[in-house]
C-alpha cells in the first residue's frame, strides 16, 4: 500500500520517540533505562483510546532490536529489524490480540514459543494490545513467566482498562499511565499536519476537532482525515462547515437559548432550538452540550479562556460571564441536576425531540418555582415585579399568569405551613423511630430497621450505620424522604465501615435465648424432660419468676 493512500492516523503515526507528542516524561524515561542497560521484564501501558500504547509498544520494541542501537536508532534508512516492526512481520517481535486470543491455551502456547530464543533479533519481544480481556486462568498462566522470563524475552502489555487486570500482574510491570494530549499540543500537530496534506483548514475548525478529540491523537487525525475528504479541495473548511461535518453546532446559540429560558419566553425557546435541531444534532449531544454550558456558567470566574480547552471563543467567554455575574449561582446548579435526569430519561419516548423540547419548557417552569429565592435575570425583569426589603432578591409577579401545578401546589404549602410546623414530629432516639414507623404504617421502613440496620450513631437529625449488603437498593432515600416528611428537617443518613450495634432482631433473639437458657435451669423444665425426653423448648413467654 502506498503511503500517500493510508489515512492520516497510519500515515503520520510516530516511528522514534522523538515523533511522540504529549508523552515526553514517558519518553525520556523508557530511553534512559534501555540506555543504561536496565530494562524491566515487562511493560504495561495504559490510558484512553489514541494517545500511543500500542505505537510506544512499538517504538520499545525498535530500540531494544535496533542493529545500530538506541543511540543511533534508525531515522530514515531503517535497518533490518526496525523495517520488520513498522511493518509488524518480524519473527521475534509477535504482536497479539487479546479480545481475539483470551483462554489459557492462547497464552500456554505463548510460554511454549517463548522457550526458544530470538532468530535474528537481541530480544524476544511479545505485545499483547488489550491486555485486560484476557481470561483469569489466562493471567495466572502467565505470572510465573512474567515474573523470572529469561533474559532475551519482554513482555509490552498495552490496556485501556487498567482496574480489569489483577493486582499481581500489574505489579510484576513497569506501569505508565498516558496522559491526555493537551489541547494546545494537539492544535500544534493538526495544524502541522494539515500544511503537510496542503490542506485548507480555518483554525477554528482545529479548535473543535481537538475539542471533540478529548485528548486523543487518533480520533484527531481521523476527524481532520474526514473533514478533509467532505469539501473540495479549493474549499477552506471553516467553521460552519465542520460543526455540520461532525455534527456540532454554534456554541452561540445555545447561549442565546440559555438566556431566552431564563427569561421565560418559551416560544422563542422552542423555535431556536428547533433550528437547532434541524442541523441534524443528536438530541443526547445537544443535552451533553447544555450541560457543558451550565458547568461554564457556574464556574466562569474560576476558569481562563484557555483552560477551556477551545470549547469557547473570545466573544462566547464574555458573554457567558455577563450572564452568569447576573444570575443566582443556585440556578445553575438546580439545572443541572434537572438536566443529568433528563439525560437518564431521554430513551423513554421514542421521539427524542419531544423530550428535549418538554425539558426546555419544564427548565422555565422551574425557574418561577421559587421566585424569591431563585429568580435568575437581575437586569432584563419584567416591569411587574416587585422587590423584597428583606433580600436583595426579586419576585417576579405572577399576576395574570396561568398558574402550573407546581405553583398552585406551591401556594398550597405556603398557606398551610404554620400548621405543619405545629405537627412535626420529633424523632430523638431509635426507639423512637422504629415506633413512629408503626404508628405511620411504614411497614417495610421498619422491616429494614430492625432486621437489617446496625446503628453506629443516633444524633440530632443525623443517622450513622454499618454497611449491610441485606439492605434495600432504596432504603437511605426512603428513610430519608419520610424523616423529612414527619420532622420537616433534612436528616443525614451515611453508611459507615464502622461495626455498629447488632440489629433490633438479633437482640430480640438474644433475650429469647437467654429466656430459654434460664427456664432450662428450673426445676419444672427438669420434670418435663424427665417424662418427655424427647422435649424441645423453643419459646418462651415470661409471666413470673421460675424460682419463685
Amino acid at each position: 500500500m502506498k503511503k500517500n493512500s493510508k489515512v492520516l492516523a497510519l500515515k503520520y503515526r510516530p516511528q522514534l520517540f522523538d515523533d511522540l507528542i504529549g508523552q515526553n516524561i514517558i519518553s525520556e524515561t523508557i530511553t534512559n533505562s534501555i540506555k543504561s542497560k536496565k530494562i524491566p521484564n515487562a511493560y504495561l501501558f495504559t490510558g484512553i483510546r489514541g494517545v500511543g500504547k500500542t505505537t510506544i509498544a512499538r517504538i520499545v520494541a525498535k530500540s531494544l532490536n535496533c542493529i545500530n542501537g538506541i543511540e543511533k536508532i534508525c531515522k530514515e534508512n531503517l535497518c533490518e529489524n526496525c523495517e520488520a516492526i513498522s511493518n509488524s512481520n518480524h519473527i521475534d517481535v509477535l504482536e497479539m490480540d487479546a479480545a481475539s486470543k483470551t483462554g489459557v491455551d492462547d497464552v500456554r502456547d505463548l510460554i511454549e514459543f517463548s522457550r526458544y530464543g530470538p532468530s535474528s533479533a537481541k530480544y524476544k519481544i511479545f505485545i499483547i494490545d488489550e491486555v485486560h480481556m484476557l481470561s483469569k486462568q489466562a493471567f495466572n498462566a502467565l505470572l510465573k513467566t512474567l515474573e523470572e522470563p529469561p533474559e532475551y524475552l519482554k513482555f509490552i502489555f498495552a490496556t485501556t482498562e487498567i482496574k480489569k487486570i489483577p493486582v499481581t500482574v500489574v505489579s510484576r510491570c513497569q506501569r505508565f499511565d498516558l496522559s491526555r494530549v493537551k489541547s494546545l499540543e494537539l492544535f500544534e500537530f493538526l495544524k502541522k499536519i494539515k500544511n503537510m496534506e496542503n490542506g485548507k483548514v480555518s483554525d477554528d475548525s482545529l479548535k473543535l476537532i481537538v475539542k471533540i478529540s478529548e485528548g486523543s491523537v487518533r480520533d484527531a487525525l481521523s476527524l481532520l482525515d474526514r473533514g478533509l475528504l467532505a469539501l473540495d479541495k479549493n474549499k477552506e473548511l471553516d467553521l460552519k462547515s465542520a460543526q455540520k461535518i461532525f455534527g456540532y453546532f454554534d456554541k452561540s446559540q445555545l447561549i442565546d437559548l440559555f438566556s431566552l429560558i431564563l427569561k421565560a419566553e418559551e416560544k422563542k425557546v422552542i423555535n431556536v432550538y428547533r433550528e437547532i435541531y434541524n442541523q441534524g444534532i443528536d438530541p443526547k449531544i445537544f443535552v451533553n452540550d447544555f450541560l457543558e454550558l451550565l458547568y461554564y456558567f457556574k464556574n466562569i470566574n474560576l476558569i481562563t479562556l484557555e483552560s477551556t480547552n477551545f470549547a469557547l471563543n473570545d466573544e462566547e467567554f464574555v458573554r457567558i460571564k455577563k450572564i452568569a455575574d447576573q444570575v443566582d449561582h443556585h440556578v445553575f446548579i438546580m439545572f443541572w441536576q434537572f438536566t443529568i435526569k433528563t439525560l437518564e430519561e431521554i430513551d423513554i419516548v421514542s421521539n427524542q425531540n419531544l423530550s428535549i423540547e418538554m425539558f426546555l419548557v419544564r427548565l422555565m417552569h422551574l425557574v418561577s418555582l421559587k421566585p424569591s429565592e431563585n429568580q435568575v435575570v437581575k437586569n432584563d425583569l419584567p416591569k411587574n415585579y416587585e422587590k423584597k426589603d428583606t433580600s436583595s432578591s426579586y419576585m417576579i409577579d405572577t399576576i395574570d399568569q396561568i398558574k402550573n401545578v407546581s405553583q398552585e401546589k406551591k401556594l398550597k404549602i405556603e398557606t398551610q405551613s404554620e400548621v405543619k410546623a405545629e405537627n412535626k414530629i420529633s424523632v430523638n432516639s431509635f426507639e423512637r423511630l422504629l415506633q413512629i414507623c408503626s404508628e405511620k404504617k411504614e411497614i417495610k421502613l421498619k422491616y429494614e430497621l430492625e432486621n437489617n440496620v446496625n446503628l453506629v450513631s443516633f444524633e440530632k437529625n443525623r443517622i450513622e450505620i454499618s454497611f449491610n449488603d441485606n439492605l434495600d437498593k432504596n432504603f437511605l432515600k426512603d428513610l430519608s424522604l419520610k424523616l423529612f416528611e414527619w420532622t420537616s428537617v433534612r436528616w443525614i443518613i451515611t453508611l459507615s465501615k464502622t461495626k455498629g450495634e447488632i440489629s433490633v432482631k438479633e437482640k430480640v433473639q438474644n433475650q429469647k435465648n437467654l429466656l430459654i437458657e434460664k427456664a432450662k435451669d428450673s426445676e419444672m423444665y427438669k420434670s418435663i424432660l424427665e417424662k418427655f425426653p424427647d422435649a424441645r423448648m423453643v419459646n418462651v413467654k415470661p409471666k413470673k419468676n421460675f424460682d419463685e
